[in-house]
């Protein structure tokens, strides 16, 4: 199956907001029938945190907060995420924002024995140096299984290779047997906000904000809200995973927010219900779909937090890759 088409490289991110990210593509081959749900992000993020529990944990112990490594061990750090200690902001929180973002391939549900398919992993922070996890992790998932066969149970797949965003290309940095290549950093400037016209705000998976304890919906939609959510995303992620936290004028960032309004919208609601295996529940994940127009007067301040918000995503359910949006000059 063929890989989605982007049209904006993320080493194209600037340093304003200061939030340095890599996108892998992960190349894969069933061998067995694999039937993936509607929305595929759910199943691939746990059969990510299960199979990399497996493979870097050495104590064995039931929980992760009770382990001496807790602290130290990559997967509490990628799938827990506890604030540090010494934490000034969600002291009282038991996670911050996981510092990676998954993103299936839209036209990946029925995947025949011998067909290749993938998905797509953003890593953000310093969750980037555990790239070598990931892989192995999601190699080791397609020994184990995704998704489900028709009479297999789980499908399975062997992970043929790995490529990594830059520049605007995909350059293949491993393959099983040859090793992990030197892996390219994002170095290159946000482009110029636009100058004249209008920006559209394309909304690719369901978009889910919740404002004064209710679900945003289509009437109710505004800009502030929008942004608000991204900025606090942004925030929260450089502040845990880098070492550079964001410092900016958040109270003038919202309030200047208010005064930007929507020239267009075309919005539908997506139902979407996912099982929690924690829960043991169905929880309902629906959002807004469909694309936002923007006049480009005055968004310069908002520019690089919509720019690079292309592959933080924003809302509920990040990352497992709802709220995955793309800018492009309407």
């Amino acid at each position: 199956m063929s890989a989605p088409d982007d049209a904006i490289d993320p080493a194209s991110i600037g340093q304003a907001p200061r939030l340095p990210l890599t996108r892998y593509r992960l190349h894969l081959r069933a061998e067995t029938p694999v039937r993936l749900p509607a929305y595929a992000g759910s199943a691939w993020r746990g059969v990510l945190g299960h199979a990399l529990k497996r493979t870097v944990c050495v104590t064995r112990e039931p929980t992760c907060p009770g382990c001496l490594l807790y602290r130290s061990c990559v997967y509490p750090y990628v799938f827990e995420t506890p604030p540090p200690v010494d934490a000034a902001k969600l002291r009282k929180y038991p996670a911050a924002p996981h510092p990676f973002v998954v993103e299936p391939w839209p036209d990946c549900r029925d995947v025949a024995p011998g067909e290749a398919f993938g998905l797509d992993l953003v890593l953000l922070g310093r969750s980037r140096g555990q790239l070598p996890y990931f892989i192995e992790a999601l190699r080791r998932a397609g020994e184990t299984g995704v998704g489900s066969g028709a009479a297999t149970g789980a499908g399975h797949y062997v992970l043929e290779a790995v490529a990594q965003q830059s520049a605007g290309d995909w350059v293949e940095i491993y393959r099983p047997g040859a090793g992990l290549e030197a892996m390219h950093e994002p170095t290159a400037a946000a482009p110029p906000a636009p100058t004249g016209g209008t920006l559209q705000i394309g909304l690719l998976t369901p978009l889910r904000l919740k404002v004064e304890n209710g679900l945003v919906t289509a009437d109710r939609l505004r800009f502030r809200d929008f942004f608000s959510h991204l900025l606090r995303r942004v925030s929260l992620l450089s502040y845990f995973h880098t070492d550079a936290p964001l410092e900016t004028d958040f109270r003038g960032l919202v309030q200047a927010a208010e005064l930007i309004d929507w020239q267009a919208t075309e919005l539908r609601w997506q139902d979407w219900t996912r099982y929690s295996s924690r829960q043991d529940a169905l929880l309902q994940m629906g959002g807004l779909v469909g694309t936002l127009t923007l006049p480009t007067a005055g968004l310069e301040p908002f520019w690089p937090y919509l720019w690079l918000g292309q592959w933080t995503h924003v809302g509920k359910g990040a990352v497992m890759g709802l709220g995955r949006y793309r800018l492009s000059a309407a």
